[in-house]
């Protein structure tokens, strides 16, 4: 009896759960049942995963105090998503129980919702989504919620985070609208009503209502129950005073940030405290006491993760009151503190980099801008103008380097053997010295180690063990090699990371690299006295060229410290020694030149002497021309120097090369000291070549390297000299032997410049004659010299077609062209065009061999 009893009461039992299932009865067991699965099952879990997913968030993102901070905490992307296509893992979870959540246990009937937990699921699933940065999503669940479910407790929170989707979509207007119709009809818990503050303060800074967003952040944090939130709120404030300019209200606020101390996040207060020593003045009555108040962070052992922006603030201190010393090293002590802050990192180079830049020393201070560089976001307006500040610097460095370089070799040329002797046994002596402190310092600190290891738990277990047998030991030991040594190649003199030959510094005592020789300095060349003395060139051809390379780099220098830098006393002092060291003969004018100018500049007697010197050994030089007959420049500026030079290419190109020079040369007297000049110059340099030939054209081309070496024109100018003029040198002619030669040959009929009319006239002709015959060759006038041009008729495919043309226009009744001319390949005219040596040509060449 009792087993049917048991029986009926499970089937009862069963058929009220089966019939409690269902979603579409609107019965007291259907309406709680779903409500208990939604809320302690699948909405549960989803809220854990959104839980963990934001928390992922939050230790992940790192907040730049270095800007005014966002209100919420989420490091947002331009990107606006619309599946959920590499998002965090948490959040999908999350989104797919909501959804799990709304679709099995929602009980939707006659357009009513009857399970209370459904809007807590359409909640749950639009704050997925939002984290995960798809705003449309986001946006339609928190529309559902607030269009389906007006009477739930949710209703408001809805709204709350419908505005901060709004604001995300790049509509803070609405944003603030709709928030000010929820504070106007509807009555807000505190901490709604400080999100929705928050939101609103968000949305005014983001139109850039800074003084408005200050007041509803003061309205969120009075409110919040959330102490981290409260702190943030007080810090944001505090940065927007600063921003507006109000100091003392700013410190105010970074004062109520340090009262809340640890039941807010430390950064907060570490970064008020900061905040309020910048906004502090320093005086004589309050220097001392914030060096008390820096000391005191830095001492504290709670601050060792913020000591990178400790020291930064403590070098800004001590640059403030002058003491250099203190500032370089606490800069220094900031670079090895911090870690991930590029902006720290980027601004301590900075600081670096200016004050090695007013020291004038411009190499350091470049190597500091490279270093700013590579903590800055690309193309953004700070780093171009960093960008900017390296690039002037970068010829400083490369020519300080090679001046220092050849100096220091030239200096260990010119000692006696007796002084070079008692310089390297100094040297190695000094090397075995410093060897000899680190090995100790190295022996201590394996020591010390090693100790500290056999204490732990390990060490004890393998301890007794032979080193290569005690698994631990030798772990520790990789690892200790690793971090001392890097990773090293099992090889020979495996202490040596860079293989190559050096020699030491006159002046530093540093090694001076010669990265060309092979091998690298074993234990016993390091020091051996043979090894440093066999290193020193002994052949004057190098050491001549050592010499050529540090004048001229030493010229370059003082231009660059002229004319970028207005160094006038660096820049003299350059162009002194250069004329001081026997310098090429190009370099020996333009230096003069260029010291006569600083000299006139700061009123120097010096300045007469180097005229009249001038004057008197380069008399027949430009630049004695312009000290002698100094032009002024014209009253009429409505010519503009740049469609002056528009007009003067267009002569370039039409092969008026006598007018480009002699109109250049008017023009370049005319805009002196304009940014155009060097381009007259290179154009004067170019008609100069094509007219004069290949020396001219050399010596013009150097010329306008040396004069402006710091503009394009003369970056330019060097290039060419370097790389294209060695190409142009070669004077040997291409053997022409054979009727059956291939290549591309000319055809060239020659007349003087005075017969001009009748070269012009024979163009037309063959250019008819072309058509005629429907070739493809082309016809050209090319100007030869003052005197001499030709007309070229060039591409043919060999010299049996060329020779057929010619003749064909010799005897054809149709042209009689009876000019002189004569067949040239096209590499022989270049080179009678470039060096203007076609005389040479016409008897290597063109008169038979005996």
């Amino acid at each position: 009896m009792k087993f049917y009893f048991n029986r009926i009461i499970s089937g009862v039992v069963l058929v009220v759960l089966i019939s409690a299932c269902s979603t579409k009865k609107d019965a007291f067991i259907n309406r709680n049942w779903h409500a208990l699965n939604t809320k302690y099952n699948t909405l549960y879990n989803g809220n854990l995963a959104f839980e963990k997913g934001r928390e992922e968030l939050n230790n992940s993102y790192r907040d730049d105090f270095w800007e005014v901070l966002p209100v919420e905490r989420l490091e947002v992307t331009e990107e606006i998503k619309l599946d959920s296509e590499d998002n965090n893992p948490n959040f999908i979870i999350a989104e797919e129980k909501a959804t799990k959540a709304i679709q099995k246990h929602g009980m939707e009937i006659d357009y009513e919702e009857r399970n209370p937990q459904t809007d807590e699921a359409f909640l749950l699933l639009g704050k997925a989504r939002y984290f995960d940065q798809r705003y449309i999503p986001a946006l339609e669940s928190f529309n559902y919620v607030l269009r389906k479910y007006k009477k739930s407790d949710k209703f408001n929170e809805a709204r709350i985070w419908r505005e901060k989707t709004n604001m995300r979509l790049d509509n803070p207007e609405l944003a603030i609208k709709n928030l000010k119709n929820l504070f106007k009809y509807d009555v807000l818990k505190n901490q709604e009503y400080a999100d929705a503050n928050a939101v609103m303060a968000q949305a005014y800074l983001n139109i850039g209502a800074a003084d408005t967003a200050i007041q509803k952040l003061k309205i969120a944090q009075g409110y919040t129950k959330k102490k981290a939130e409260k702190g943030r709120y007080l810090f944001i404030i505090g940065q927007l005073y600063n921003q507006l300019g109000f100091k003392d209200s700013a410190n105010y606020a970074f004062d109520k940030v340090i009262a809340l101390n640890r039941q807010s996040p430390r950064v907060y207060m570490i970064n008020a405290h900061l905040k309020k020593i910048q906004n502090t003045l320093i005086t004589d009555s309050s220097k001392e006491e914030l060096i008390e108040y820096l000391t005191d962070l830095e001492e504290d052992r709670e601050n060792r993760s913020f000591l990178d922006k400790i020291f930064h603030e403590i070098a800004q201190y001590h640059l403030a009151l002058g003491s250099d010393s203190l500032a370089l090293v606490y800069y220094n002590k900031s670079l090895r503190a911090t870690e991930a802050d590029k902006k720290l990192n980027a601004r301590n180079y900075e600081n670096l980099a200016e004050y090695n830049f007013d020291k004038n020393e411009y190499k350091a201070s470049g190597a500091y801008y490279d270093s700013v560089l590579t903590n800055l976001t690309l193309n953004t307006k700070k780093y171009r103008a960093i960008k900017k500040k390296f690039d002037n610097l970068e010829d400083v460095i490369k020519y300080e380097d090679i001046s220092y370089k050849a100096d220091s070799v030239i200096v260990l040329y010119e000692m006696s053997p007796d002084e070079r002797v008692t310089y390297f046994e100094n040297y190695i002596a000094e090397l075995k010295r410093k060897a000899e402190e680190a090995a100790q310092k190295e022996e201590e600190r394996t020591t010390k180690g090693f100790a500290a290891f056999g204490e732990t738990k390990a060490g004890k277990k393998n301890r007794g063990k032979f080193y290569f047998y005690n698994v631990a030991s030798l772990g520790y030991g990789k690892n200790d090699f690793k971090t001392r040594w890097g990773d090293r190649q099992l090889e020979d003199d495996w202490r040596w990371s860079n293989k190559v030959k050096a020699l030491p510094s006159e002046a530093t005592g540093e090694l001076i690299v010669d990265s060309d020789t092979a091998g690298e300095p074993t234990s016993e060349e390091k020091y051996s006295l043979d090894f440093y003395l066999d290193a020193i060139p002994t052949k004057i051809e190098v050491i001549d060229s050592l010499r050529t390379e540090r004048n001229f780099a030493n010229y370059q220098l003082g231009l660059i410290y002229k004319e970028k830098f207005k160094e006038n006393m660096l820049a003299a002092d350059k162009l002194e020694s250069v004329l001081a060291s026997r310098p090429e003969e190009r370099l020996i004018l333009p230096s003069k030149y260029n010291l006569y100018k600083i000299y006139e500049e700061s009123g120097s007697p010096l300045a007469t002497t180097v005229k009249q010197d001038i004057i008197k050994n380069h008399g027949d030089s430009r630049y004695a021309e312009i000290l002698l007959n100094p032009q002024a420049v014209l009253a009429d500026n409505t010519d503009s120097p740049d469609k002056k030079y528009t007009e003067l290419y267009k002569l370039f190109q039409g092969q008026d090369f006598l007018n480009v020079i002699t109109t250049s040369e008017e023009y370049i007297n005319k805009f002196t000291g304009d940014p155009i000049v060097p381009k007259f110059e290179m154009l004067k340099a170019n008609a100069i070549g094509r007219l004069r030939g290949f020396e001219p054209f050399k010596e013009a081309l150097n010329y306008v390297a040396l004069t402006y070496p710091n503009n394009p024109e003369g970056k330019k100018a060097e290039s060419m000299v370097a790389d294209q003029l060695p190409k142009l040198a070669a004077k040997e002619f291409s053997p022409e032997t054979g009727s059956k030669g291939t290549g591309n040959w000319k055809v060239i009929f020659p007349f003087k410049i005075h017969n001009n009319e009748a070269a012009l006239k024979l163009k037309k002709r063959l250019e008819e004659s072309i058509k005629d015959l429907k070739y493809k060759n082309i016809v050209s006038k090319d100007i030869y010299t003052l005197e001499d041009q030709f007309i070229v008729v060039h591409g043919f495919k060999s010299k049996d077609f060329a020779l057929g043309y010619a003749e064909l226009l010799k005897n054809n009744k149709d042209y009689r062209i009876k000019d002189e001319n004569f067949v040239i390949l096209s590499s022989n005219y270049k080179i009678i065009q470039v060096h203007k040596n076609i005389d040479e040509y016409k008897s290597q060449i063109l008169t038979p061999k005996p």
